[in-house]
């Protein structure tokens, strides 16, 4: 069922999450039939229906412990996925007092909705991104990268925390690990089946029946059918991303400019993003989760994201925002650069001068930096109060004494 707004999409990512985890037993026991019809093959000379029948009880028999087995899958990821992701990241949660301002403006998205604040973490790289992570509320967390903290200005990087704020409230988050687990359980159970296979594939044979296996003609086949039962599980766990319509991003954008106000913001921070988003080291299933995603796959329709592109279309046109095209960002030896203006959003404070400075500078005396740049204000016309009323002289005092 397809999904057309907010509320729809909440409820969509809810049914695809169950969804998934019943395809991720399926694709377990499709592994476990295709390794038990490689066994079979490489063990017993036969028909291909011989070997497909034994094949197929020796599934009923493995079922209990490979469920058994991806249930604790399952598990160690629901508890430790955080663990494992800071691990590949770097990622380190911080406290108000480490990183006061991303603290604020987190806490304060939060506390305007009403939800809990997630765990705010920092991962260091020079990359601008950031993602969302957690099964549940007590696991809930936002990673930042130092980079974006440095690129971005306080309106800016407060419409990032809103868009990771939406994924976290729409569900996207947890099925985004529920496809992280899939992927990583189907990986290692198709890594165990070749490994076995490459091990026992050139061990001798038997036939069923007591004579040679010349002539049966249905090994061959058998392993081959098994060979492309394990491809199609992998490369269905690959593209399981499919299954997560490319349309949350979109609403998540949507989501960050209602809880900001503010959807100019969103689109400079996509700006800025665009194209500096690759985080190193980082495996692909990390990268799913982010703002952006700048790896190309082979076609667009394996893209977990939409183009950045799309996604400053849609606000400008549904949200009224406007696009300052592709920005170029200044290096760190260019922000050094003196009399460079500062950020819009940030606030600047009034310096005394110093003592003994040198008089007669170009920006007046005893000041040798531009004035301050201060919050733009509109300007307003001066409002003649006109001259005070006289008071007449014969006028008896008042409760506070006699008018001047």
């Amino acid at each position: 069922m397809a999904a057309y707004g907010l509320y729809s999409h909440i409820e969509s990512n809810k049914r695809r999450s169950v969804a998934l985890l019943v395809g991720l037993f399926g694709l377990v026991y499709l592994l476990v039939y295709a390794g038990a019809l490689a066994g079979e093959a490489m063990s017993y000379g036969a028909s291909l229906q011989y070997l497909a029948r034994k094949a197929w009880q020796d599934l009923i028999v493995a079922a209990p412990y490979a469920t058994v087995g991806t249930a604790v899958w399952i598990v160690i990821a629901y508890y430790f996925h955080q663990a494992m992701i800071d691990a590949l990241t770097g990622g380190r949660e911080v406290s108000r007092n480490e990183e006061p301002r991303l603290y604020n403006l987190l806490e304060n998205l939060c506390i305007s909705r009403g939800i809990t604040t997630p765990k705010l973490k920092v991962m260091e790289s020079d990359a601008l991104n950031a993602f969302a992570t957690g099964m549940n509320e007590k696991q809930y967390a936002v990673t930042v990268t130092t980079g974006l903290l440095a690129a971005l200005d306080n309106a800016e990087l407060e419409a990032v925390l809103g868009h990771e704020l939406t994924h976290i409230r729409n569900g996207d988050v947890r099925m985004l690990v529920i496809a992280v687990i899939i992927a990583g359980a189907i990986a290692f159970f198709a890594e165990m089946f070749f490994r076995l296979w490459f091990y026992n594939g050139f061990r001798g044979r038997r036939s069923s029946d007591g004579e040679s296996d010349r002539g049966k003609g249905g090994n061959f086949i058998a392993i081959l059918i098994a060979v492309v039962l394990v491809g199609v599980a992998w490369l269905l766990s690959s593209v399981i991303r499919l299954a997560l319509s490319r349309s949350r991003e979109f609403l998540a954008d949507a989501g960050s400019v209602e809880l900001t106000k503010n959807p100019d913001a969103m689109i400079l921070a996509l700006r800025k993003i665009e194209g500096r988003g690759e985080l190193h080291g980082a495996t692909s299933a990390v990268m799913e989760m982010c703002v952006d995603n700048p790896r190309e796959e082979f076609t667009d329709l394996f893209s977990t994201h939409p183009p950045i592109e799309a996604r400053i279309k849609a606000l400008v046109e549904v949200a009224g925002g406007h696009d300052p095209g592709p920005l170029a960002l200044p290096g760190p030896e260019e922000e050094m650069q003196p009399g460079a203006l500062p950020r819009s959003s940030d606030t600047v404070v009034d310096q005394p001068p110093q003592t003994g400075a040198p008089s007669g500078g170009p920006w007046g005396e005893h000041q040798t930096e531009p004035p301050p740049q201060r919050p733009f204000l509109p300007d307003r016309p001066p409002v003649d109060l006109g001259a005070p009323p006289s008071s007449p002289p014969d006028r008896p005092p008042g409760p506070w004494g006699k008018p001047g």
